[in-house]
Order: structure tokens, then sequence, then C-alpha cells
């Protein structure tokens, strides 16, 4: 993933949306649609969901335009994290 990293611009400054699940249990109810809790940067948004208790980031994704090779439109708790980490390196 190396060479991706090196080649790759993320805009952290892009226009997000924090999104959460309605949950039952600590689990996702899937035949209900996600709601925004917060907006603002892609950064702020990034900052917001490692802020969540690990125990509940699973019910959380972030909403904004796709950036070709790293970010999609809808971000999972898996790539939130992993973005959290790349952006200490950019």
């Amino acid at each position: 993933m190396g060479d991706v990293v090196a080649d790759s611009k993320v805009d952290f400054g892009a226009l997000a949306a924090l999104h959460k699940w309605p949950s039952l249990a600590n689990q996702r109810q899937p035949d209900r649609d996600s709601y925004q809790v917060s907006e603002g940067t892609l950064d702020e948004c990034i900052s917001a969901f490692m802020e969540k208790p690990a125990t509940t980031r699973h019910l959380y994704e972030i909403h904004t335009a796709a950036q070709p090779s790293l970010v999609t439109d809808i971000l999972s708790p898996e790539h939130v994290t992993e973005l959290s980490r790349l952006r200490e390196f950019l």
C-alpha cells in the first residue's frame, strides 16, 4: 500500500457527514436508514468518529464525495480507522 499512499492526495477538507445506524442491543438495524449526527469536513468527521467508543464505532459511517483510489462516497468504520491512521502521514 506504500505506493498508493505516496501517490494519493486525500482532501481532508472535503465536506462530509457522520451518520449513525439505528441500533438494538448494539447491532445495526438493517431495515432502517442511517441518520446524520454531524457534518463538517472529512477531517472533522473522522475525528468525531474516532472519539466514539470503539465498541460502538460499527454503528457509524461517513458520507462524503468520492475521491479516487482512497475515499469512497460512504466510508465504513474500518475505512475511517485506516484514513485516521493515514492522515498522520500525509
